[in-house]
């Protein structure tokens, strides 16, 4: 296919932007490839500046449950936007949407509104070291919860590659010191450290880790976690930035069958635009400012036309079967990969959550995540890419279904599947 345009715009971009991105898994980083430049999307599908059509499985990280552009969602977002686009104070938008999310998860009392996943995260932080007086926190190697100092230590998703210890330079060696990082899903190590310390303020997981592959949570892990907090008054914190509404109404925490005592949100909730959230109790959120002495806050937060999107989007996502259909439509896809990996004899391992499926190469236990190579994956990736389909553009990313996959969408994945090589592996 040609992608003369996108090149020249991607050059141009390069001389005015950091690697011509605005985030850096968009650079397709040993993919070999001019990252794509989009012009439009509508339902499944991708159009390039150059004409070029691509049936999309990465919808902008998981976003867009829904698909591009749900013609209900742009009707309410256009209504709003002749409404206004921005206040700077609150909007009936805000408290509809609020209610929509506390109805279906009753883990939180109350909740507030910020602009991304990463604000969402380090504000829970902040308010998790308030309230118990105490500094350490916990999370786990490879899952990543944004981009803030205190969550920059053995990240997954883009920094992978960077640097094994923190993730970034720049990162204060008091903040490294702060978190420690454990091997998820590793019961006996995070029970001892659980309860040998006194200095822990915060437990923060993915429940289901979707930014190093895909790697459920235990379930005896998981119980561990909410009952040994529950001793020592250690603040839980779920990151659903990914898993919230996008396995259930409920997120990961109603599979589980686990209440966290915070819970971070993102992606869906937006409907595509920037919008996020965190919440939990009362007696925890009461204490940010206004209320009580945590600060945060942001001129966007809250803003309407996000708030109409993520609205629109949940009334969408509560129709009847909708969970089932997408989680039907992804089985037909990772089965039809895994039929095809027994038949060609690699170690490739075929995950699922829901609407979620990943590659990797098989390991032993299940607190482990071994990636595909660059190699590896540059050479899948474009077997996929060069017949129209567009996977996450890194091996550490995961691939979703959106309800606007058609049937054709599915059989034309099922038919690449089909003709796929394996001869690096």
């Amino acid at each position: 296919m040609k992608r003369v345009k996108s090149l020249s715009i991607f050059q141009e971009a390069c001389q005015r932007m950091p690697g011509g991105v605005s985030s850096p898994v968009r650079a397709c980083k040993g993919l070999d490839m001019t990252p794509l430049i989009i012009e439009r999307a509508k339902g499944s599908t991708l159009f390039d500046v150059d004409g070029n059509r691509y049936t999309d499985y990465c919808t902008s990280f998981g976003a867009l449950i829904v698909g591009h552009a749900h013609p209900e969602v742009v009707k309410s977002t256009i209504s709003q936007i002749h409404k206004g686009s921005s206040f700077g104070a609150t909007a009936e938008e805000e408290v509809l949407l609020a209610k929509k999310i506390l109805q279906h998860m009753p883990s939180m009392d109350k909740l507030r509104f910020v602009s991304s996943g990463t604000e969402s995260t380090m504000t829970a932080l902040r308010l998790a070291r308030a309230y118990t007086g105490k500094d350490v926190i916990i999370k786990f190697t490879g899952h990543y919860h944004g981009h803030s100092d205190a969550l920059l230590v053995k990240a997954g998703s883009g920094v992978l590659g960077i640097n094994p210890t923190s993730s970034s330079k720049g990162v204060p060696s008091s903040w490294i010191h702060s978190t420690l990082s454990l091997p998820f899903n590793d019961l006996v190590t995070c029970q001892s450290i659980l309860r040998a310390r006194d200095d822990i303020a915060a437990v923060i997981l993915e429940p289901i880790a979707a930014n190093q592959g895909l790697i459920p949570a235990n379930v005896d892990f998981i119980q561990m976690l909410r009952e040994e907090t529950d001793k020592k008054g250690i603040i839980l914190i779920f990151d659903e930035v990914i898993t919230g509404f996008r396995l259930g109404l409920g997120g990961a925490q109603e599979l589980y069958h686990i209440k966290p005592d915070l819970t971070c949100l993102g992606k869906i909730i937006g409907g595509g635009f920037p919008a996020a959230a965190f919440g939990g109790k009362k007696a925890l959120m009461d204490q940010l400012a206004p209320l009580g002495e945590v600060y945060q806050a942001g001129t966007l937060s809250g803003n309407p036309v996000a708030m109409s999107a993520g609205l629109k989007t949940l009334e969408l996502l509560e129709t009847p079967d909708c969970y089932e259909t997408l989680a039907y439509q992804t089985t037909l896809i990772t089965e039809a990969l895994r039929e095809k990996i027994n038949q060609e004899k690699v170690d490739i391992e075929v995950i699922q959550a829901g609407s979620m499926f990943a590659l990797s190469l098989k390991t032993e236990g299940s607190s482990s995540f071994e990636p595909l190579s660059l190699k590896q994956y540059h050479y899948l990736f474009h077997q996929f890419f060069n017949h129209s389909i567009y996977l996450s553009p890194s091996p550490y990313e995961v691939n979703f279904v959106s309800l606007a996959h058609t049937e054709p969408d599915i059989h034309q994945m099922l038919e690449v599947i089909r003709r796929l090589e394996f001869k690096l592996f």
